[in-house]
């Protein structure tokens, strides 16, 4: 959703306390959402403020088809969940499973 500069970043953010999803405080980073959970950052002014540059540059690149974004209220909706095709990076899982099965 752009709330940070990586990955990392992100997940960082989340086990700082920065995130709700569905209007509680979730500092899971690997919670997994299904259609219709909502994030959105913590209304402090720390927070939104660390967040804005983030969402300009994700705004610039243009959002997931299956996110629906609301830059001025900082949140984020999931409308469905993502197929493989729409996943970035694409992976070959077959090489991850021939990778650690030796």
């Amino acid at each position: 959703m752009g709330f940070a500069s990586s990955r990392k970043a992100a997940r960082q953010f989340v086990n700082h306390g920065h995130i709700r999803v569905n209007g509680r405080k979730s500092t899971i980073p690997s919670r997994v959402l299904k259609a219709g959970d909502v994030v959105e950052v913590i209304n402090r002014p720390a927070s939104r403020e660390y967040v804005k540059p983030f969402m300009d540059v994700a705004e610039s690149r243009g959002w997931a088809p299956w996110i629906r974004v609301d830059k001025d209220a900082v949140k984020g909706e999931v409308v469905h969940v993502p197929s493989r095709e729409e996943i970035q990076p694409l992976v070959n899982e077959q090489l991850i499973v021939e990778l650690y099965s030796k």
